[in-house]
């Protein structure tokens, strides 16, 4: 993708993602993956998006569903059901937010206090698809947690690990924005400078905990990454 300000849906193609993916653990039922950055969850209505999460693992497995998506740059962990039935359950624990993840960040700036909870409503803005934008009015509720881990200079930023709360669509990259520092490499939300400073977007999708759709049991992965 080339280092640009968001380009409108219906002209973006998503680059070739050479990166392959990496299954972590699996059953008869799910797979847990580590997702490259530059690929799509699901393919897109233009056909030149055809590649996708997706579209690559039901090559392997022909029932294969996504319970949940990850931004086109975000890297790390997804679940992928391999049934009607189990991909069912786990939307059910989605839903009902009892799921629950992490992902390591780095963003601009120094990030004053050491953890906190950031709480600032998220709509879509009908106006300018595909972005979403703070409404005090009529946005749903967005809640993240964050921790610094490391505060790195020249330039400063910082490593933090989010706990979202919430799961709105761009919820940590608007998050990051709304108090003053943008995530780096964020094409949406950032500044062309917060741009310029990162070869991707750095956002991994770094645990989940969630109970096993058939036995369960309370499992929590983690996906270690580049951040």
């Amino acid at each position: 993708m080339s280092k640009s300000l968001a380009t409108p849906a219906d002209n973006f193609v998503a680059p070739h993602c050479a990166e392959q993916i990496s299954i972590l653990a699996q059953d008869q039922h799910i797979l847990l993956i580590n997702k490259p950055s530059g690929l799509l969850s699901l393919s897109g209505k233009n056909p030149l998006n055809i590649d996708s999460v997706h579209h690559r693992l039901v090559q392997q497995f022909p029932e294969a569903r996504l319970a949940h998506r990850l931004d086109l740059g975000t890297s790390g962990l997804m679940i992928i059901a391999l049934s009607k039935a189990v991909n069912a359950s786990l939307n059910q624990q989605f839903q009902r937010r009892t799921v629950e993840k992490t992902y390591i960040s780095i963003l601009a700036g120094h990030v004053q206090q050491d953890e906190g909870l950031i709480d600032i409503p998220i709509t879509k803005d009908l106006s300018n698809f595909p972005f979403q934008k703070v409404c005090h009015t009529r946005g749903k509720p967005a809640q993240s947690h964050y921790r610094v881990l490391e505060r790195l200079t020249n330039p400063p930023r910082s490593r933090v690990i989010f706990t979202p709360l919430t799961g709105r669509t761009h919820q940590l990259r608007i998050h990051s924005r709304e108090f003053g520092h943008p995530i780096l490499g964020c094409d949406l939300y950032g500044t062309a400078q917060t741009l310029a400073m990162a070869p991707r977007l750095l956002l991994h999708a770094n645990s989940l905990s969630f109970h096993h759709p058939i036995s369960n049991e309370r499992l929590t992965v983690n996906c270690p990454g580049p951040l």
